[in-house]
């Protein structure tokens, strides 16, 4: 990149900067050779406070249940029929009376209202049905780079970044603190952000919570880096940019 190239792009960095203090939060396109002239018309950013496109997440209502994820299932008055079942390959699980019922891409409220409809066409009359996701092992995040332990790893409720981290048994000593990326995909467009673990760990940054099939990224420090001229345009601001 050449120094003209460079110079454009920190000040591009720096009107992000001060459009997401201005609360002007929109989308900015990053291009891996070039970035377009900012204005306030396309260098405004999407940022972690919702300006996302809307994605279930781990224990939330709109969770979408997934293969090898473990629910609970409780019929009130029948304890025979309340268990902790795993959701199989093909998304299905297996109950008495009833047998197989479909659960993959259902949330817990839907698949509630399946498995009452079904007791109640052959054996009750009103059955009271809860389902509780006790596992989210269908929803998986890769932690690669600079960390102890990279690797793929099953979220089993709300993860932060900070808690990922931990999961890989922490930064390796070669790691560039200021270097965490978060790359994440949503409704076909693909998405970074970057985290100075320093400031999310002082309080200073949000701590954002991971998705699955979020991949996060920690780059080595000097001369090893990998994402030094990416991190110069997208710096560690918690903001996710559409790349």
């Amino acid at each position: 990149m050449t120094r003209h190239n460079l110079t454009r792009v920190g000040l591009t960095a720096g009107l992000i900067v001060l459009l997401a203090l201005g609360g002007g939060c929109r989308s900015a396109q990053i291009d891996s050779s070039t970035v377009k002239k900012a204005d306030a018309q396309d260098a405004q950013v999407p940022s972690l406070a919702g300006a996302l496109p809307a994605a279930p997440v781990v224990g939330s209502l709109d969770y979408r249940i997934g293969p090898l994820d473990v629910v609970d299932v409780e019929v009130y008055d029948a304890k025979d029929l309340t268990r902790s079942v795993r959701v199989s390959e093909g998304g299905e699980i297996s109950l008495p009376l009833i047998g197989r019922v479909h659960a993959g891409g259902l949330t817990a409220s839907e698949l509630e209202n399946a498995i009452a409809q079904q007791l109640k066409d052959k054996f009750m009359e009103d059955p009271q049905v809860s389902v509780f996701v006790k596992e989210y092992m269908s929803q998986r995040v890769t932690v690669e780079g600079a960390v102890r332990k990279p690797g793929m790893f099953s979220l089993t409720g709300r993860t932060s970044l900070l808690q990922i981290i931990a999961l890989s048994e922490g930064l390796d000593d070669l790691a560039n603190p200021a270097g965490i990326v978060i790359y994440r995909r949503l409704e076909g467009k693909r998405y970074a952000a970057a985290f100075d673990i320093r400031e999310v760990r002082a309080g200073r940054m949000v701590d954002p919570e991971v998705l699955g099939d979020d991949i996060v990224v920690v780059d080595f420090s000097g001369p090893r880096s990998n994402l030094r001229d990416f991190l110069y345009t997208v710096p560690a601001l918690a903001l996710f940019l559409i790349i």
